[in-house]
């Protein structure tokens, strides 16, 4: 358990003051292609009521959400038909290709790599065009095809499974980080929402196939009756879906070809701001699961512009001079295993391998520290980050509203230590190593209210975990 002690001064939010610190309300307050910075984020659902109201009671926020209202069963019944209209009109047609190549026969492909259902999604003419990974077949999900991770967490729960994580909320933290990318203007999280799909090659349970079955040969025989009052098919599954990324490989392959390649100045400072974005992001959202291969890397080497005419003295060296210099870009995949309601502390600590390598020893470049900076050091950005991560998480049927503050305490604290990190142009790798931080908002009357005068506490969270290098 977290030990709360007060926090120093010289290590604290922009209005915070050492221990519980009055905030000071005089603070300041795009369609994806094969370029990341054409990378957007739109989320589907979301509504409209503010995520803090008056009218709540304290025994209210300790219910779930969704189904306790009117307006939570019309969202659970809306579940049984998909609808994956939006506010993001190419997104939309995407959706509409993927369905309309599953009505012609082209179902999405399983992929075989990794520990859940994940699917690549074709249109008509077989090429992919986005990843889709069901709620329901997530490495702990009932319907998870590959039954190994089931398995593992059976039979030895103290080296798998993530104690610190909500189960079966993979689908919201993918799109949850793909929030969080597009509100900082990170730009490498692949375009990612949540949609509802139905495909045969899905898993799905005998009992579901023998339904939908059963259905169509009745509809097939009575087609005035049954036919036109029975919804047909399998029932569809919510899930989270990106859009493909062209071009990329592992990082790990890349990162081996540097080691041996000269790069040129401009190109290896390119890459570093990428890879600082990546480290923003994942430090956040406080990713628990960053390894060198679930990040990409698309390295273009561009041909020569000047006159080819001109003689070299070494044909096997490429003088950069001559051409222009490659182009390096990162994307930001597998975000499923993030947003944990609280810093690991049980038996693993699941570090982020980035940390090993030698760009996380060079210092925060100015670049990121301009983009990035003022935003996190804004109070009412961070607030209305949390307040949009809400919109989005109380959309799933098991959202609870105290561990949703669990996790926000947690990213507010992640924000803290960026931050701090940020000013004092630390690097990567000190960052890592700043102790874990909780940021919790404090209740006013047994409740939490949006407010110029508004008050949070810090604690640093002791408790380590028993391995601290896996």
């Amino acid at each position: 358990m977290a030990q709360k002690t007060q926090r120093t001064p010289n290590h604290s939010l922009p209005n915070v003051v050492e221990g519980e610190g009055q905030v000071d309300s005089s603070f300041e307050t795009s369609s994806y292609q094969n370029d990341p910075s054409s990378f957007s984020t739109a989320i589907v659902g979301g509504g409209d009521e503010p995520y803090y109201s008056d009218s709540e009671t304290a025994s209210g926020e300790r219910k779930p959400l969704l189904g306790t209202s009117k307006r939570g069963m019309e969202r659970l019944s809306e579940s049984e038909h998909p609808q994956n209209n939006c506010n993001d009109p190419e997104f939309t047609l995407i959706i509409r290709a993927a369905e309309q190549a599953i009505d012609c026969g082209v179902y999405p492909e399983r992929i075989y790599q990794g520990s859940s259902g994940s699917y690549f999604v074709h249109n008509k003419e077989k090429k992919i065009i986005g990843v889709f990974k069901p709620k329901n077949e997530e490495p702990y999900g009932h319907l998870n095809p590959k039954w190994t991770k089931w398995l593992h967490k059976t039979c030895c729960p103290c080296c798998f499974g993530r104690s610190c994580l909500i189960p079966n909320q993979g689908y919201m933290s993918e799109v949850g980080a793909s929030h969080v990318d597009e509100k900082l203007g990170l730009k490498i999280v692949p375009k990612t929402k949540i949609v509802r799909l139905v495909s045969d090659t899905f898993n799905y349970t005998g009992f579901d196939r023998t339904l939908a079955s059963s259905k169509k040969r009745a509809a097939d025989r009575f087609p005035d009756t049954i036919g036109k009052h029975v919804k047909l098919g399998l029932p569809p599954k919510v899930g989270s879906f990106q859009l493909f990324v062209e071009g990329y490989k592992d990082a790990e392959y890349h990162l081996r070809r540097f080691e041996n390649e000269h790069l040129p100045a401009k190109t290896l400072k390119n890459f570093q701001f990428h890879f600082e974005k990546l480290v923003c992001l994942d430090y956040i959202i406080r990713n628990t699961d960053r390894g060198n291969d679930n990040w990409l890397i698309k390295y273009d080497k561009t041909p020569v512009v000047a006159d080819t005419k001109t003689e070299s003295t070494n044909e096997e060296e490429e003088d950069w001079d001559l051409v222009e210099p490659p182009e390096v870009y990162i994307a930001a995949i597998d975000n499923g295993l993030a947003f944990p309601y609280k810093h690991p502390d049980s038996w693993r600590l699941y570090p982020y391998h980035w940390a090993w390598l030698p760009y996380a020893k060079q210092p925060f470049s100015d670049e990121i520290r301009e983009l990035v900076l003022n935003k996190l050091e804004n109070m009412d950005f961070v607030q209305d980050l949390v307040d949009d991560i809400y919109q989005l998480f109380k959309e799933d049927r098991g959202f609870d509203r105290s561990l949703f503050e669990k996790q926000m305490n947690v990213m507010r604290g992640q924000i803290l230590n960026l931050t701090e990190a940020l000013r004092q142009q630390k690097s990567p790798l000190e960052l890592v190593q700043l102790p874990p931080v909780l940021v919790q908002k404090k209740k006013l009357d047994g409740r939490i209210h949006r407010s110029p005068n508004e008050t949070y506490t810090q604690s640093f969270h002791e408790k380590r975990p028993f391995f601290s290098w896996c």
